[in-house]
């Protein structure tokens, strides 16, 4: 790809020159109301040239600062993210933790149930294990 905009850059150039070299002569080019320049052609072509290059260039660069700043955002949101899942993850861990160290309790639930059935008064089967 660098190769195709060298190649468009220097057809440009060598257009911009050749048509230089014909066009000698001095004109006169109105900068502001009552400011002339007087220069040849071809002088005043180089200038807007090298000036568009310029104008070219540094809008080039506010996109690409652009550009970061808004990968910058992106990445830290990102980080924050991960970080966020990170204490979700340890959280997880420890309440499977603390569910395994109430395991033993749960599997004695059946005398809980008994008791439950008999405050509500339904008959409860008790079942040898």
């Amino acid at each position: 790809m660098r190769s195709l905009n060298f190649f468009f850059i220097f057809l440009i150039c060598l257009a911009l020159v050749l048509f230089s070299i014909e066009n000698t002569q001095p004109v006169a080019i109105q900068v502001i109301q009552g400011v002339q320049v007087k220069a040849p052609l071809c002088v005043e072509l180089i200038v807007a040239t090298g000036l568009g290059a310029t104008l070219a260039w540094l809008f080039s660069l506010w996109s690409r600062m652009q550009r970061t700043l808004a990968l910058r955002q992106e990445i830290r949101q990102v980080r924050e993210k991960e970080q966020r899942i990170q204490e979700l993850e340890q959280n997880l861990e420890r309440y499977k933790a603390e569910v395994e160290g109430q395991q033993p309790l749960l599997e004695s639930g059946e005398p809980i149930s008994l008791e439950i059935a008999a405050i509500e008064g339904k008959p409860a089967e008790i079942t040898a294990n």
